[in-house]
């Protein structure tokens, strides 16, 4: 497994070719390239972080999953952890690191793509002149020949592939903060949920958590042992068995059915779902509405909705004196970087199960509710990863593109 970063170049960019290109190197992109690897595909896993399992690392300090470790295999290896633990997330990005190991994957880390663009094959012996990137990076045209290849530009390298599967993030990974923001006293200290780890970063006086999904209820109730905490947004609901009792333990495989064969785009409550999952909130999952009551936490289903002299404004009327804010608002895709008419307007990839119709050999994995609330979870990325390598190894013979020497 090569877990160093690609080497730098001086005035020639140096290109590879290759069957397939895995952006990500999460539990999707690692998924993805086992079953690439049982098929013998020729491919590479790309990915940002310096060190695999990092986009795991970087969460809150106290963060465990909400499905049993029993539920958290990727396919070939057991989470190695009690099947009725919930593990920490620095356990998560070890078992990802432990994974590509076992399975000798052939992981680039510190490797940022910075675009995906159409490159055909009557251009793909020009790649190693400097002269013609321009004209490869050119826009793509709105239909996708099958024959074609893809370029995936990283900067220092670039890779020419006849498919591309991207596996970027469940909910993206570019934090999702209300343009009012910037509108807030200097003095207020800001963080995303994504930058937030423990209280000891906040400074003193009040802390408005915006944000009641799961995230925002387990945040704001690790805070409010420290600091006076308010949390504001509407009611997501929550779920109505501990997390971790008894009674969920039993209820669980009962649970993962439900999720993997009735919440899923193969049933019509499955297909409306869909969308409410991608654009709303999901329930309290560890820290129900009684927790937060207990552990004095001021809960305000109004939405913060601006900005009033420097100070967040709730609702219509009521400002907020906070000396600390906790955006956990989310998270937005961000696929600008792919240079191919593939979103929808909702931002989304337009994309069956992770097969892109209009461009073929270009996969999605790893997405929220990508065939089934499942594809959200750990436990079910290794199907998704399995449906879309074999689309690919049926609908995509292996084909690598001939650069000159």
């Amino acid at each position: 497994m090569t877990t160093t970063p690609l080497p730098s170049t001086g005035a020639a960019v140096p290109t590879t070719s290759l069957d397939t290109v895995v952006i990500g190197a999460g539990q999707a992109g690692l998924a993805t390239g086992y079953h690439l690897a049982r098929k013998g595909r020729r491919f590479v896993i790309l990915d940002a972080n310096p060190s695999l399992g990092d986009n795991w690392r970087c969460h809150w300090d106290s963060l465990r999953l909400y499905s049993p470790a029993g539920r958290d295999a990727l396919p070939g290896m057991k989470f190695p952890a009690e099947p009725d633990s919930f593990p920490g997330k620095d356990q998560v990005a070890n078992y990802l690191e432990t994974y590509a190991e076992t399975f000798d994957l052939p992981v680039h880390t510190s490797t940022r793509v910075h675009r995906v663009t159409l490159l055909s094959k009557a251009t793909s012996s020009m790649l190693l002149s400097k002269a013609t990137s321009s004209m490869l990076l050119s826009k793509a045209t709105s239909s996708v020949p099958s024959d074609d290849q893809y370029l995936v530009d990283c900067g220092a390298v670039r890779f020419v592939a006849h498919n591309v599967v991207v596996a970027t993030g469940t909910f993206g990974r570019a934090p999702a903060v209300p343009e009012f923001a910037h509108e807030l006293d200097p003095s207020i200290l800001q963080l995303h949920s994504s930058e937030y780890h423990n209280p000891a970063q906040l400074q003193d006086g009040p802390v408005l958590v915006v944000g009641a999904s799961h995230s925002g209820c387990d945040i704001a109730f690790e805070v409010a042992d420290t600091h006076r905490t308010i949390l504001c947004g509407r009611d997501t609901g929550q779920i109505p068995v501990p997390l971790e009792s008894r009674r969920m333990h039993a209820l669980f495989p009962v649970l993962w059915f439900v999720w993997g064969h009735v919440m899923s785009l193969r049933t019509p409550i499955g297909r409306k779902l869909r969308r409410h999952e991608r654009l709303h909130g999901a329930p309290a999952l560890r820290v129900k509405r009684a927790d937060l009551t207990a552990a004095g936490v001021e809960r305000v289903t109004d939405r913060m909705t601006g900005v009033r002299g420097g100070r967040a404004l709730l609702g219509d009327d009521r400002i907020v004196d906070a000396t600390n804010i906790v955006w956990c608002t989310g998270f937005h895709q961000d696929y600008s970087w792919i240079d191919l008419p593939v979103l929808g307007e909702d931002g989304w990839p337009l994309e069956q199960r992770g097969v892109v119709a209009d461009a073929p050999g270009l996969y999605f994995v790893g997405l929220a509710f990508q065939s089934s609330f499942r594809s959200m979870l750990i436990g079910g990325a290794g199907a998704d990863a399995q449906f879309v390598v074999q689309h690919l190894v049926t609908h995509r013979p292996e084909q690598v593109a001939m650069l000159p020497a």
